[in-house]
């Protein structure tokens, strides 16, 4: 069995690896390619890896390369971790939309929109090098924004893939860890970075209301600075938000803290990268760092691990993933990309209906964010300015029209080297 890592130089790489680690008994991984551009990241990442591998005594062949097709020839799974412009081309999604008093955020809003610009691109030619070297692999993306990024490739390819999320788990067990109810069924669903839980059933009775009437929000994540729901806003809402949602609801706290912190987001994950890269380089360290939880990426490994064992086992059991809707939310289109629970297995996921769909504030919402996609998706295909007007023009981050256009034309400059497509 063969995996193969595009983006094996990210600092979170060794989460992965452990996940294989902690999995061996049922993924019989026998070979691991970790392919990266960037060589330094790569070869310091890459032998922290191997030194993980080797210390668990995994019968497993790990190689470190820089070419694609190597990675890829003949892999079973190839699991997509990339960011193109690296951390520095994020910090510049974080800190233009500032200027123009919009929130800057690596997967919602104007930068959101141009790191789909940036990614999905990049995505479809790692697909058709899948469709030459290894056309049977299935493909698990998590590079953001990974909802965009599912609606191009299940759209426009052929490609086996599943877009993936640490959000859903972290705010599920949340929400049940409050509540105290270790074996609810929570129901969830949305778009990627765009999802409500709107049940939370046990022993015949849904716990629902009495979660919105003590005010339970989601579970924080480290890279997003939380602000809270109140008990009331909860209500009114009539389910409860992912911590992102707050970057809709609560814009202006979210603008304002943007902008009186001194540094973006990626700055400081660049100082983290840094200081990560430096630990993974000491020769006696096999295993991976607990410094690694402040980066934000909290239980990956877990998510995506566990998604891979689950379809080559045939395990038929239920993940939260990023498909086609197929009449699972049936106020969307059957092509629409979701964020939703599935029943996976060897044939792929198999999106769960979901029960609760009678909360009209929620379906407006996601209607709304979805059109956004739909539009941005386009443009992200084919460089169509119109198309980009109209997801600026959808998206209630980028509501006014001058100031996103103005917001655009810096962008799209401040990106050119990765905007081909603009750039006709």
């Amino acid at each position: 069995m063969k995996i193969c890592i595009i983006g094996a130089g990210s600092t979170y790489t060794p989460e992965l690896i452990e996940g294989i680690i902690n999995k061996r008994e049922t993924l019989p991984v026998t070979e691991l390619y970790l392919m990266d551009i960037d060589e330094r990241k790569l070869t310091i990442v890459g032998g922290l890896c191997q030194r993980m591998v080797e210390a668990a005594g995994l019968p497993c062949k790990v190689v470190l390369t820089m070419d694609y097709k190597e990675a890829l020839m003949n892999a079973d799974f190839v699991l997509g971790q990339i960011r193109v412009g690296k951390l520095p081309a994020r910090a510049l999604d974080e800190r233009i939309p500032l200027k123009y008093g919009m929130v800057g955020q690596e997967t919602c809003g104007m930068g959101g929109m141009f790191k789909g610009f940036r990614t999905i691109p990049a995505m479809l030619k790692i697909v058709e090098l899948m469709n030459e070297c290894c056309p049977n692999a299935w493909l698990i993306n998590f590079s953001n924004p990974s909802g965009l990024i599912a609606q191009a490739l299940l759209n426009h390819t052929n490609v086996k893939m599943m877009g993936l999320c640490n959000v859903p788990i972290n705010m599920i067990d949340g929400i049940k860890k409050r509540l105290n109810l270790p074996n609810a069924n929570v129901e969830y669903y949305g778009l990627n970075h765009f999802t409500y839980v709107t049940a939370i059933e046990d022993g015949g009775k849904d716990y629902l209301k009495e979660a919105l009437d003590a005010g339970v929000n989601s579970e924080a994540m480290k890279n997003i600075p939380v602000a809270g729901f109140t008990k009331e806003q909860i209500q009114a809402i009539g389910a409860i938000p992912s911590s992102y949602l707050e970057y809709y609801y609560l814009r202006d706290g979210k603008l304002d803290k943007l902008m009186h912190t001194e540094k973006t987001r990626a700055e400081v994950c660049m100082e983290l990268e840094e200081q990560l890269l430096e630990l993974y380089q000491h020769q006696e360290l096999h295993t991976k760092p607990e410094q690694l939880s402040k980066r934000g990426g909290a239980r990956y490994s877990e998510v995506a691990i566990s998604l891979v064992n689950a379809i080559y086992n045939d395990l038929q059991e239920v993940h939260v993933v990023n498909v086609l809707n197929n009449g699972a939310l049936p106020f969307l289109r059957d092509d629409d990309a979701v964020e939703i629970q599935a029943v996976i297995g060897k044939d792929g996921a198999k999106p769960i209906k979901a029960k609760h769909i009678d909360n009209e504030h929620i379906i407006e919402y996601i209607q709304m964010i979805k059109a956004y996609e739909r539009h941005a998706v386009k443009a992200a295909l084919t460089g169509d300015r119109k198309e980009a007007i109209l997801a600026m023009s959808t998206n209630p981050l980028m509501k006014d029209m001058n100031k996103s256009m103005a917001c655009f034309e810096e962008m799209l400059e401040a990106h050119k080297e990765y905007l081909p497509q603009f750039n006709k």
